[in-house]
């Protein structure tokens, strides 16, 4: 596709994303979108083809986010502040170095892992092992951040992964977000992969799902 198909793709989106949105039983939660890119000719093994990138979607998705820190002191006080749940500090890190359920647990529960520069290594070393398989790589807080700002931009982080099969599945909204939010979020997904790619003429099907729905398939051409 060139980056012209890419815009055609608005009108195809929105089709896909009304029917996601109308079909279905009602839940009594509000569920996830999610979209998902499976790919044609391409080797995941192979360098040119791995793909890990941060996107910042354009909306926030409106569904809880969970941002663990990993911090000491001032930091940490700050977090506790601004309603951060899991703020990690030094003692609750060695406590998780000896208890590999709790920090698995923890690994599961958080979406987004930020840490305190200099704790990168003990944190690199306690959680690393258990946030790697799921794709939640810890993240460096920059020093004297505006922390308040930085958890809303991560509120709208999706991670767009190739992993083991030629596919994505990323998290584009909820059902709290108008169609038009969750269309503008699935190209910025696209709009990644195509740079990432060169284009996106390995794309073979993009699907949209909900939670606890069946899969709609996006009509590409």
């Amino acid at each position: 596709m060139r980056m012209s198909q890419v815009v055609a793709l608005s009108s195809k989106l929105d089709e896909a994303i009304r029917e996601l949105l109308e079909k279905g039983e009602k839940r009594n939660f509000n569920q996830s979108v999610e979209m998902i890119i499976v790919f044609k000719d391409i080797d995941p093994k192979k360098p040119e083809f791995k793909i890990r990138e941060q996107v910042f979607l354009p909306y926030s998705p409106k569904k809880d986010t969970e941002i663990c820190i990993v911090a000491d002191g001032d930091l940490a006080m700050q977090a506790r502040n601004l309603g951060v749940k899991n703020v990690i500090d030094k003692q609750m890190m060695d406590e998780l170095s000896k208890d590999k359920k709790k920090a698995k647990k923890l690994a599961k529960n958080c979406d987004v892992v930020l840490v305190q520069t200099d704790l990168m290594s003990i944190t690199g070393r306690v959680l690393g092992p258990v946030l790697g398989p799921r794709g939640k790589a810890p993240l460096p807080l920059p020093s004297r951040v505006d922390l308040a700002s930085l958890l809303d931009r991560y509120k709208r982080l999706a991670i767009v992964r190739i992993k083991d099969q030629p596919q994505i599945q990323v998290r584009i909204g909820s059902e709290a977000n108008k169609p038009e939010e969750l269309r503008e979020n699935a190209l910025a997904v696209l709009s990644v992969i195509e740079n990432k790619l060169k284009g996106l003429s390995n794309i073979s099907a993009i699907y949209l799902k909900k939670t606890m729905s069946k899969p709609v398939k996006v009509v590409l051409r």
